[in-house]
């Protein structure tokens, strides 16, 4: 993947001088999927982090996973036949409770794929199939494209970060829409993740 990762950010740094200068400053790309995390893990650990600081989502899972003792993340069953209050306990409110354990559910349903039947679906597909599910959006589904599924040509247009790192790289006075997100994208194609990651870093650097 280094390889690939190179190719994307020269790529990048072509468009223009804005991205160039980026690229320049934040270095190579090190974006660090975590291919071994079934789908199931990637949503509730997705659902774990929204609209929270990585700190706060870190605690909550970490939290969790403290439950489970000798486990490295606990599975569906154990999500299902854990207490409420346990879960409160974590972090969770009392909407992403309901989303996890609908998630747990949607697994031994069958409904959640696991990693093979994942890897072997498109992005659109797998993106209907899990948005169908109650409390998990596009953005959810995305990450875990992203993460899990090492997709290299993903953009989650309705990133707060992805957007904000695009006003400040083009020095914009407002963020783009979603719309407006997707139409600029197309130039980043086929690596709009590897721009995505760039882009979470504009403030940074």
């Amino acid at each position: 993947m280094a390889d690939m990762y190179e190719m994307a950010s020269a790529f990048l740094a072509a468009i223009d001088t804005d991205w160039q200068r980026h690229v320049s400053a934040v270095g190579p790309c090190l974006h660090q999927p975590h291919p071994a995390r079934d789908p199931y893990e990637s949503l509730v650990r997705a659902i774990a982090y929204q609209q929270l600081h990585a700190k706060a989502g870190d605690a909550i899972l970490g939290r969790l996973v403290e439950l489970f003792p000798g486990q490295a993340f606990p599975r569906p069953q154990q999500i299902l036949a854990t207490e409420v209050e346990q879960l409160r306990a974590c972090g969770f409110s009392a909407s992403k409770i309901a989303t996890i354990q609908g998630i747990a559910q949607a697994t031994l349903d069958g409904v959640v794929p696991d990693y093979p039947t994942a890897r072997a679906m498109g992005d659109e597909t797998l993106i209907e199939r899990l948005t169908s599910l109650r409390g998990v959006g596009r953005w959810t589904v995305e990450m875990l494209l992203i993460y899990s599924l090492e997709r290299m040509d993903i953009l989650p247009a309705d990133d707060f970060g992805v957007r904000e790192g695009y006003r400040r790289l083009k020095r914009l006075e407002v963020q783009p829409t979603r719309k407006q997100m997707i139409e600029i994208g197309q130039a980043w194609r086929p690596y709009r993740t590897v721009a995505a990651w760039y882009l979470w870093r504009v403030a940074k650097a």
